[in-house]
């Protein structure tokens, strides 16, 4: 059984940087590509950022573009999302997931964590 382990979030300020964590279990970590999605009150989950298998490629949404930074550490079946210069509009619940070749989420989401930015 597949098994995501989001961690890192928290209450900052806007202009602040936070590092969010992803634990995964249950796979083939490294065959897997991965991304990085957030809902935010009231609107749908959205993928924001992707990292392929090893971590050579990557891709962003637009709005995250230039300050969020996707990594992963395959040994530690871990992927990462480097937060910078965070606005009120990064305010939601952020997910980890293997992506499809699609780029769908393809396991059953975990608790994810929550970042909330204060102006």
């Amino acid at each position: 059984q597949v098994h995501l382990a989001e961690s890192g979030g928290g209450l900052v300020q806007a202009g602040d940087s936070l590092r969010l964590s992803c634990v995964v279990s249950g796979l083939t970590f490294g065959t897997e590509a991965m991304g990085w999605f957030r809902q935010a009150p009231g609107k749908e989950r959205e993928v924001i950022a992707a990292i392929t298998q090893t971590g050579d490629n990557t891709h962003y949404e637009d709005s995250v573009k230039g300050r969020f930074i996707v990594s992963r550490d395959n040994s530690r079946k871990t992927v990462f999302l480097h937060m910078n210069s965070l606005n009120t509009e990064d305010t939601a619940v952020y997910y980890c997931n293997a992506l499809s070749a699609t780029n769908e989420p393809e396991y059953t989401w975990g608790q994810g964590t929550q970042v909330t930015i204060f102006s």
